[in-house]
C-alpha cells in the first residue's frame, strides 16, 4: 500500500518571512509523524528561502520515521547529504527565480555525471531518487544512473486547465509508472497533489509514496497539522480497500 510522506517546506516559508523562530518546521514534522506520515521531506535550496541547514541537521537526528532530502546536484548539497545521512536524497532541478519546482530533472544525456555524483551517496547507504517527468527516455536514464527510486512530477496533471488535459496528463503518468516498474524502479509521485485530485490514482498500482506538502500545510493553517495529515492518510488508506 502506498504511504504519505509530508513536505514541511512551507512551514519554514512562513518562518522565513520574518527570519524568526516560528512556526517551527521541526515541530510540524513531528506532528505529521504522530498523525501518520511515514516520512518527512525538505528541499534545501541554494538560496535557503525556506528550509535552512539547521533544519536539516535537527531533522536528520530526531525524526522517528525517515528524512527525504530534496536538493540540486551540486557539490555543496552532496557534502550536506553526506554529513546528515538522510534516508533518501531526491535530486531535483532548481532555478533561483522559480516560485516552486517547475518540471522534472533532465537526466538523459547526464547519466555519467549523475552516476558519479550519486556514487558516494550510495556508498554511504543513502537511497536516491530522481524527480523526473513520466517520459520513457528519462526513466531509462534514471535506471542507468543507478537510482533505486524515481519521483514522477505530477505538476502538469495538477495544473491542467480542463478535464481532457488532466486526463491526458494522468494517462502519461500511469504509463510512466508501469514502465518504471517494468525496470524494477520504485515509484513515488509528487507536486500539486491535493485532497481532491489524488483520488484519480485510487486504482493505480505500483505507487510507493505520495509526496505532498503545499496542500497539507495550507489545510493545516485552518484545521491544524494533525487533522490535515490524518485526513490525507485516511484518503490513501481507502485506496487499499
Amino acid at each position: 500500500m502506498p504511504v504519505l510522506v509530508v513536505n514541511v517546506d512551507h512551514v519554514a516559508t512562513l518562518r522565513q518571512q520574518r527570519r524568526g523562530i516560528e512556526p517551527e518546521p521541526v515541530t510540524a514534522a513531528h506532528l505529521a509523524e504522530l498523525a501518520g506520515a511515514r516520512g518527512i521531506i525538505v528541499h534545501l535550496r541554494e538560496d535557503r528561502r525556506h528550509i535552512i541547514d539547521r533544519d536539516v541537521s535537527i531533522l536528520s537526528r530526531c525524526l522517528n520515521t525517515r528524512l527525504h532530502l530534496e536538493m540540486a546536484a551540486t557539490a555543496e548539497m552532496q557534502s550536506i547529504a553526506l554529513d546528515n545521512r538522510p534516508y533518501m536524497v531526491c535530486l531535483v532541478p532548481e532555478k533561483r527565480e522559480e516560485l516552486t519546482t517547475e518540471g522534472g530533472l533532465a537526466v538523459a544525456g547526464r547519466e555519467t555525471h549523475l552516476r558519479e555524483y550519486l556514487a558516494p551517496i550510495h556508498e554511504a547507504g543513502i537511497c536516491s531518487s530522481l524527480f523526473i517527468e513520466a517520459d520513457e527516455r528519462q526513466i531509462d536514464a534514471a535506471k542507468s544512473v543507478g537510482s533505486e527510486f524515481i519521483e514522477i512530477h505530477t505538476g502538469r496533471f495538477a495544473d491542467a486547465a480542463t478535464p481532457k488535459a488532466r486526463q491526458a496528463e494522468f494517462t502519461k503518468i500511469v504509463k510512466g509508472i508501469e514502465y518504471a516498474r517494468s525496470l524494477d524502479l520504485r515509484v513515488n509521485l509528487g507536486h500539486g497533489l491535493n485532497y481532491t485530485n489524488i483520488f484519480m490514482f485510487k486504482d493505480v498500482p505500483g505507487i510507493d509514496e505520495y509526496s505532498i506538502g503545499h496542500s497539507i500545510v495550507s489545510r493545516a493553517v485552518l484545521v491544524g497539522m494533525d487533522r490535515a495529515v490524518r485526513e490525507m492518510c485516511e484518503i490513501i488508506r481507502t485506496f487499499a480497500e
